[in-house]
């Protein structure tokens, strides 16, 4: 099983962020991953939406021949996490916004936490700033509108910049001095948001700690590629390919080819 690929899945586009950090700690590994960027963004869905169709996109990864799963969505992990290692009997790896590293990390006492509305208001956020968040003040904020900008691999546009202007200056203003990137997609807006709060803010995302574990639990199960192993990609949208294609390859920053994901 070992030379078999890792799973990965995101709402979108999200998640390559995730497979980036895969790849630069993991260069052995193949990877499949799937961007249900047809009803992309997950995070104004409801919890059950979410659930079902974590299950119906793992169920077709383990059809593929994955060794392991990475829920590569802040909010994927929210709805699906239980069920998937609750159905999975191979390693479930998900991901959720580092609010444990900000309360380290923060001088100020104040983080401020950008998020999607479903996640923001999920069990495990509630567990997370009850665990963590007791002795800092946690600003936790949805932020809409911008995982469809991310979607369409726009990462600079006026209206962009206007929008992530809008969430992250407030948070400043209240003295948060560290910032929780809450969707792996807003990994993609790291350089305009270090660049709006300055280089005293730390900007905190989890996608490094991931990859650390999937090594750490393929390491376990004896399922690592061997070192000269030749890892391969392959990618699946259940949105137009093409339009996928171009997104990813731009987020990327090498042309990937994507098919058509018939779930």
């Amino acid at each position: 099983m070992s030379s078999q690929p890792v799973g990965i899945f995101d709402s979108g586009v999200g998640g390559l962020s995730v497979l980036r950090d895969i790849r630069a700690a993991l260069p052995a590994e193949s990877i499949d991953y799937v961007a249900d960027s047809a009803n992309a963004p997950w995070g104004d869905k409801p919890a059950e939406f979410i659930r079902v169709r974590g299950l119906e996109i793992a169920g077709f990864l383990v059809a593929q021949g994955v060794k392991a799963m990475v829920i590569g969505s802040n909010t994927g992990t929210a709805g699906s996490a239980e069920a998937l290692r609750a159905t999975l009997t191979m390693p479930v790896i998900a991901i959720e916004p580092g609010i444990k590293p900000a309360a380290a990390a923060t001088r100020s006492g104040v983080v401020g936490a950008i998020v999607t509305t479903t996640m923001g208001a999920s069990d495990r956020m509630a567990s997370l700033l009850d665990r963590f968040g007791r002795n800092v003040r946690v600003i936790s904020v949805p932020v809409p509108g911008l995982v469809e900008h991310v979607e369409a691999a726009d990462l600079d546009s006026a209206e962009l910049r206007g929008l992530v202007e809008g969430y992250v200056r407030p948070l400043l203003d209240q003295g948060a001095d560290t910032i929780v990137l809450g969707s792996t997609h807003y990994v993609f807006l790291r350089p305009l948001i270090a660049e709006i709060a300055g280089d005293d803010v730390t900007i905190i995302d989890t996608g490094a700690a991931v990859a650390r574990q999937l090594a750490r639990v393929l390491a376990e199960r004896g399922l690592a590629a061997p070192h000269e192993a030749k890892a391969s990609e392959r990618f699946w949208t259940s949105g137009d390919p093409e339009e996928s294609q171009r997104v990813m390859s731009a987020l990327l920053g090498r042309k990937v080819s994507v098919k058509k994901l018939t779930v």
